[in-house]
């Protein structure tokens, strides 16, 4: 009996352990209860493709595949002065930080946005890139000193 038990206690670890990374992974970055946008945030024009310099896991066409339910192609692109310093950029003159151009839908967009958690860890502003075009990049938000309300760039 008490090895029954046992038994019973171990499969439930075990299943408490492979089940709950993934559940809390769609809570958070997938489904439509798990973020919801600060307000004040810029409308996404609804009418065109949106060009969207990525620099981390969305290099990874499988890591964009599970946030955005579809195959985006990227293409190799270069930002000029900035280097990367763990998830942000830092302005740096003479640095150029490697990543991939991607062409994004609004639909697509907005779920990249949320898995970004976009007006809470990170801000989407327009930065030039090395082809001299313009694209959305996500920076990470800079903490203000407590007592004050953080401002997000458009």
């Amino acid at each position: 009996m008490a090895n029954s038990n046992r038994r019973r206690w171990v499969m439930l670890a075990l299943a408490v352990t492979l089940l709950l990374p993934p559940a809390w992974f769609w809570y958070n970055l997938l489904s439509p209860w798990g973020y919801t946008a600060p307000a004040g945030l810029a409308a996404i024009a609804p009418d065109r493709q949106h060009r969207l310099f990525v620099y981390g896991t969305l290099t990874h066409g499988w890591v964009r595949w599970l946030v955005t339910g579809e195959q985006i192609v990227s293409t190799p692109a270069r930002l000029p002065g900035f280097r990367r310093e763990g998830l942000d950029l830092v302005t740096e003159p003479t640095a150029v930080t490697q990543g991939e151009l991607l062409e994004v839908a609004p639909t697509s967009l907005r779920r990249l946005d949320r898995y970004e958690r976009l007006g809470i860890r990170y801000e989407r502003v327009r930065l030039t890139l090395e082809d001299g075009k313009e694209a959305w990049v996500y920076t990470r938000i800079k903490q203000p000193p407590a007592g004050t309300e953080p401002t997000l760039t458009r």
